[in-house]
This record gives structure tokens, C-alpha cells and sequence, in this order.
């Protein structure tokens, strides 16, 4: 099997390690493989892929959609960054709690994040190189994020990021509080207002 699909504590979270195929020449791997993400389960359909890059100190998120949810499967082509997924959904037993996985552009590792999470991620490395796959399109009108440092959510960046001082953008600066009390997405990540 050419990938490890490795659940994580908050349910519906993967962590997901390709088999990488190296030599003096260089590597070969495949990042996704729909049959084998179906055999795990795995059944998303993804219709966008994007990709940024960012320098070392760079706090992207907690950004999620709301009536067009995005899962999001998620790598670092070069660099490594600390990658985070917040549980929105309604009713979950993890409700409020996240979940971080360092991507590493040497491991090739992934992170697959399904609809009903907010989604952020902070550089770790001299730059990186940031790529995902979605499950939706982008639609900016439909844009809603909470604060990166929330304390209700309670996200340990300085444990991987001692010193930590982000570089943010002055709409993720912006972004509110996680409401305990709201109702953001259903179980299944549909909108259901918040």
C-alpha cells in the first residue's frame, strides 16, 4: 500500500504518509490516489487545488467557509510548517478542540481536514511552500475565520514555536472569538449558522 492513513485524537482527522521511492537521483511518490483513499474511507472528491508560499514567522488561519465548506487535503512541498484543525461541528465529542500536525516537505507527510473545521497554519522554516487540495471551490464572500490565539480553543503554538511573534494579515489580526455556545456546522460539516 503506497500510504499510512493514521487517525487522529479529534475524529475525522488523518494524518497521511506516502510511501516515498528515493535514490541518488532524487524521490517519486504519489500525494493522492483516490482507489486508495476510498479503500480507507476516504471518499472525498476534490475539484480545486491551490498553493501558496510564506516565510518563516507566517500565521495563516483559523479560516474556514461556511455555506460552501472546504475539506482540505494539505502538504508542504518545501519547508515545514505547523498545521492546525479546529473541530466546528455540532454535537462532536471534540467539539472545540484542534489537533496539530508539523508537515514536513521531506517527509512528504499530509493532513487531510474534512468540511466542519476551521483551518490554520504557522511557518516554522526560512520559507514553505504550501499546498491543498479541495473538496469545494473558494468563494470569498463566504469567508469566516476565528482568532488565532483564542483562548477557548486554547492552540499550543509555542510549544513548536518558542518565542512565537506571527506575522499575520490585518484580516486574520480581525477574526473573532470561537463562540462554545455557537453552532457553526453540523455533524456531517453542512452550515448551520453561528
Amino acid at each position: 500500500m503506497p500510504f499510512v492513513f493514521k487517525p487522529c485524537p479529534v475524529k475525522g482527522l488523518y494524518e497521511i504518509q506516502p510511501k516515498v521511492f528515493g535514490d541518488k537521483r532524487g524521490y517519486f511518490f504519489e500525494a493522492y490516489n483516490e482507489k486508495e483513499f476510498a479503500d480507507a474511507g476516504l471518499t472525498m472528491h476534490f475539484v480545486q487545488d491551490n498553493q501558496s508560499s510564506s516565510t518563516k514567522g507566517v500565521l495563516r488561519g483559523l479560516h474556514f467557509q461556511t455555506l460552501h465548506p472546504q475539506g482540505k487535503l494539505v502538504r508542504v512541498t518545501e519547508g515545514r510548517v505547523y498545521d492546525v484543525a479546529v473541530d466546528l461541528r455540532h454535537g462532536s465529542a471534540t467539539f472545540g478542540q484542534y489537533h496539530g500536525v508539523v508537515l514536513d516537505g521531506e517527509l512528504q507527510n499530509e493532513f487531510y481536514i474534512p468540511e466542519g473545521f476551521a483551518h490554520g497554519f504557522y511557518v516554522l522554516s526560512e520559507t514553505a511552500v504550501f499546498t491543498y487540495k479541495c473538496t469545494d471551490f473558494y468563494h470569498p464572500e463566504d469567508e469566516a475565520g476565528l482568532m488565532w490565539n483564542d483562548p477557548g480553543i486554547g492552540i499550543d503554538w509555542q510549544s513548536i514555536a518558542p518565542g512565537l511573534l506571527p506575522v499575520l494579515s490585518d484580516k486574520d489580526g480581525r477574526h473573532p472569538a470561537f463562540d462554545r455556545n455557537g453552532r457553526y456546522f453540523d455533524q456531517n460539516g453542512t452550515w448551520i449558522g453561528g
